[in-house]
C-alpha cells in the first residue's frame, strides 16, 4: 500500500476516533441535530476503520511470517510459512481493493427518498403499455426493496397503458439504486394487438430525482402560477365533480408539474410542489456540476429508439443493460422487481470509473 494511501486511511481513523468521543460529550447529546450528524459520520467512516484495521493485523502477520521463513531450517514448517505468506499477501490486495472501493466519496443524495417519472417515448399505445409495465416493475422492485411508493400524477391511456406516471419511493438507499434507472428503456416484444405476430420495437424514458427538502430548495410564491381544475381520467371523463387537481408553473424556469391523484386540492398541491422541488433541487445539482451537467441532463435522452440505456427482448427472454454490457436471460424475474444483478454490475462499474478518475 502506498504512502499516500496510508496517510489518507490514518486520517480516516482519527477523524472516527473523535467521533466517538463527540458521541459522549454531553454538550452534542443534548443538540438533536449534531448528534445525528456526528452519528452518521460515525456510521460512514466505521467500515472503513474496520477493513483498515484488518489490513494491518493481515500486514503483521505476513511481515512475522517473512522474518521466520528465513531462519527456519524445518522442511515442512518452511512450507507452511511461504504458504501463509502467499495467502497472507492475497488477502492484503483484496482488502486494499476493499479499502480503495470504500473511499470513493458517496453521492449525498444516496440516502434520500426519490420521484420518479416515467413517460411513454416512440411507439404509440405499445410505448404506453410498456410504461406502464415499468410502473409496475419498479413497484415491485421497492416491495422487495422495504421501501414503499405514493402516487403522484398518473396519466392512463384508454387502452390501460400509461401516457405519465410520477410515483415517490421512500425508503434508506432508494437514490442510490433507482438512479441507475434514469434513461430510455426500449422493450422489443409482439402487441397483443398485432395479429401478424410481428415483433415492435418502443421507448418508454425514466427520470429518477432525490426529493429535496424544503431547506434545500428556496422557492417564491410569486414565482408560482397555481391553477385547479377537474380531475380527469381515461378518455376525458370527469374523475370527480370538485377542482380537485392541481398545476403549478414555476415561471423562473417554465417547469410545470400537475397532480390529480388525490380527492383533496391541498394534498394535490403539495405532492406537486414536492416534484417541483426535486426538479429545481436537480437544476441546482446540474449547476453545481459545470462540465458533468450536460451528461446528468442527457440521461433520459429524446426518448427516440436508437437511445436507450436497457434492452427488454421478450422473445429471448433477455435483458441488456448497454452501459455496462451484461446480458441476463429472466426477463420475467426482471419485470417482477428483481433489478439487484443489473444494479451490482451498475455500481461495480460506477465505482471502477471513480477509482480511474482519482476517486
Amino acid at each position: 500500500m502506498d504512502d499516500k494511501l496510508v496517510a489518507r486511511l490514518d486520517e480516516v481513523e482519527a477523524t472516527f476516533e473523535q467521533t466517538l468521543v463527540e458521541l459522549t460529550d454531553q454538550s452534542i447529546l443534548s443538540d438533536q441535530n449534531r448528534y445525528r450528524e456526528v452519528s452518521t459520520r460515525h456510521a460512514e467512516l466505521k467500515p472503513v476503520v474496520e477493513t483498515y484495521r484488518r489490513y494491518r493485523e493481515a500486514a503483521t502477520e505476513v511481515e512475522e511470517a517473512e522474518e521466520l521463513v528465513t531462519a527456519e531450517s524445518d522442511a515442512e514448517m518452511k512450507v507452511y510459512l511461504e504458504e501463509t505468506i502467499a495467502s497472507g499477501r492475497s488477502d492484503l490486495d483484496d482488502l486494499e481493493a476493499e479499502l480503495r472501493k470504500l473511499l470513493v466519496p458517496k453521492d449525498p443524495d444516496d440516502d434520500k427518498d426519490v420521484i420518479v417519472e416515467i413517460r411513454a417515448a416512440a411507439g404509440g399505445d405499445e410505448a404506453a403499455l410498456w410504461a406502464g409495465d415499468l410502473y409496475r416493475m419498479y413497484e415491485r422492485f421497492a416491495e422487495r426493496s422495504g421501501w414503499s411508493t405514493e402516487p403522484i400524477d398518473v396519466s392512463v391511456t384508454g387502452g390501460g397503458g400509461v401516457k405519465e406516471a410520477t410515483f415517490s419511493v421512500k425508503g434508506k438507499g432508494a437514490f442510490a439504486r433507482l438512479k441507475y434507472e434514469a434513461g430510455p428503456h426500449r422493450v422489443q416484444r409482439v402487441p397483443a394487438t398485432e395479429s401478424q405476430g410481428r415483433v415492435h420495437t418502443s421507448m418508454a424514458t425514466v427520470a429518477v430525482l432525490p426529493e429535496a427538502e424544503e431547506v434545500e430548495v428556496d422557492i417564491n410564491d410569486n414565482d408560482l402560477i397555481i391553477e385547479t381544475m377537474r380531475s380527469q381520467g381515461p378518455g376525458g371523463q370527469s374523475v370527480n365533480t370538485t377542482d380537485s387537481a392541481v398545476r403549478i408553473t414555476h415561471k423562473p424556469t417554465g417547469i410545470v408539474v400537475s397532480c390529480q391523484d388525490e380527492k383533496s386540492q391541498l394534498q394535490n398541491k403539495l405532492k406537486a410542489m414536492r416534484v417541483l422541488r426535486a426538479r429545481l433541487y436537480q437544476i441546482q445539482l446540474e449547476e453545481q456540476l459545470g462540465d458533468r451537467a450536460e451528461a446528468r441532463r442527457s440521461q433520459v435522452g429524446s426518448g427516440e429508439r436508437s437511445e436507450k440505456i436497457r434492452t427488454y427482448n421478450y422473445k429471448e427472454n433477455r435483458v441488456t443493460d448497454h452501459r455496462v454490457g451484461l446480458t441476463v436471460h429472466n426477463l420475467t424475474d426482471v419485470l417482477d422487481g428483481d433489478l439487484e444483478q443489473l444494479h451490482d454490475a451498475l455500481v461495480e462499474d460506477d465505482i471502477a470509473q471513480k477509482l480511474a478518475d482519482g476517486g
